[in-house]
Formats: C-alpha cells, sequence, structure tokens
C-alpha cells in the first residue's frame, strides 16, 4: 500500500529547482535597479543640460570663443558642471555690422557617478547679429 504524499528525492529535487529559480530572479531585480538608477543618473544630467542651454540661449551678452564654466547646485542632486562654447557659425558674404548671422552653442556637461566622470554634449542654434 502507498502513501499519499511526496518522496524526500521528489522534495529535494523541487526545492533545487525553486532555489535556481528564485536566484535568476534576484539577479533580474538586482539588474534591473541598477540600470534604473544610470537612467535616473542620466535622466538628471539631460533635465541639467537643457536648463543650462535653455539660459545660454536666452543671455545676448556671451562671449565668442571663451570658454564658460560654472558647477551644478545641490539642487540637482549631482555632482558636476558644464563648460560652453559660443561660436560664429555661419556668416553670409562681405558681412558688416547689424548682419543677422548664426551663432552655434555647444555645451558639455559632466557628472561623476561613483569613480567614472560621464559626459553629455549638446549644441544649440540661434540668431544674432554682428556687433557694431
Amino acid at each position: 500500500m502507498r502513501r499519499a504524499g511526496f518522496t524526500l528525492l521528489e522534495m529535494l529535487v523541487a526545492t533545487a529547482v525553486m532555489g535556481i529559480a528564485v536566484v535568476g530572479l534576484l539577479s533580474n531585480i538586482s539588474t534591473s535597479l541598477r540600470n534604473g538608477a544610470h537612467l535616473v543618473e542620466h535622466d538628471r544630467a539631460a533635465l541639467a543640460a537643457r536648463r543650462t542651454m535653455d539660459e545660454l540661449l536666452v543671455n545676448t551678452r556671451l562671449p565668442y570663443e571663451t570658454p564658460l564654466e560654472g558647477r551644478f547646485d545641490e539642487a540637482t542632486g549631482m555632482e558636476g558642471g558644464w563648460i560652453a562654447h559660443l561660436t560664429r557659425f555661419e556668416l553670409p558674404p562681405e558681412a558688416g555690422p547689424g548682419t543677422p548671422i548664426l551663432e552655434r552653442i555647444e555645451l558639455e556637461v559632466w557628472w561623476t557617478s561613483g569613480t567614472r566622470r560621464r559626459t553629455l554634449t549638446l549644441e544649440a542654434f540661434r540668431r544674432g547679429m554682428i556687433p557694431a
């Protein structure tokens, strides 16, 4: 007469299979959390870069060919800064004072992630005038 239930061997095999499945799931969760943290860092950097670029675009007193630098405040939640360059992108032939031109602003945002330095580069164009 056979009793209802599982044998010891069946219980060991079921426990081993369940243990392997749990380890795989925990590994996937760990990887997902790490990727989420990287996305949060990049999102913060992109938002800070966008805000800085907007401030640079409306500032009409930026010097040409001179690097501008700044650091992010602690409200951004990241340690980093930025470097910007304003250049004349396109000049019409025989351009004189008061002639409209196309200006290019290149912005490099940097931040530290652990021991590594990460960067993000943006560029924008705006209409300017050749000063008198």
